[in-house]
């Protein structure tokens, strides 16, 4: 099984997806990795990034899923994923790959956002980010709010994960 955090920056993303992979004991991979030094350079000078500057990044990110299912392990992995055309690439017809959508005000992951040291992201990008969300419905993620504490967050997301 594959795991992937997914939600405007500010969500958690990276916190839940590592503590959803101690829990699942497996391998945990933030998907700002695979990202270009242009793209993390367009989005450090609040730069909003265009689908062409996300397809390379959404191969790269799928291809790192299909070298763990080649392998036979389940990783968790993290990416924004704010279009359903992006989900399709990284789920690429798999019925394995499973999003979990942290969902959060905009007030919340502002603040949240505000506060939050040595990223590359501006927090001015924030808008783009959810004018760009097509927020994924129940055929395709799991739904958690992110005003719940991280651990809540986590056991919702293995109780949902179980009822699938």
């Amino acid at each position: 099984m594959i795991l992937i955090a997914m939600g405007v920056s500010g969500a958690g993303k990276t916190r839940i997806g590592e503590m959803l992979a101690e829990r699942l004991k497996c391998t945990f991979t933030d998907g700002d990795a695979f990202h270009s030094a242009a793209n993390k350079e367009k989005m450090h000078n609040g730069i909003p990034l265009t689908d062409e500057d996300r397809w390379p990044w959404l191969r790269t990110i799928r291809a790192a899923i299909e070298e763990k299912q080649k392998a036979q392990e389940d990783a968790v992995f993290t990416c924004s994923s704010l279009k359903r055309s992006y989900r399709d690439v990284l789920r690429n017809g798999d019925k394995d790959v499973c999003f979990v959508y942290l969902k959060g005000s905009r007030e919340v992951l502002q603040a949240r956002l505000q506060t939050r040291t040595g990223h590359f992201f501006d927090p001015s990008l924030l808008q783009s980010q959810l004018d760009t969300l097509e927020e994924p419905g129940e055929d395709e993620a799991i739904t958690v709010s992110i005003e719940l504490t991280p651990e809540q967050i986590v056991e919702e997301t293995l109780v949902q994960l179980r009822m699938r």
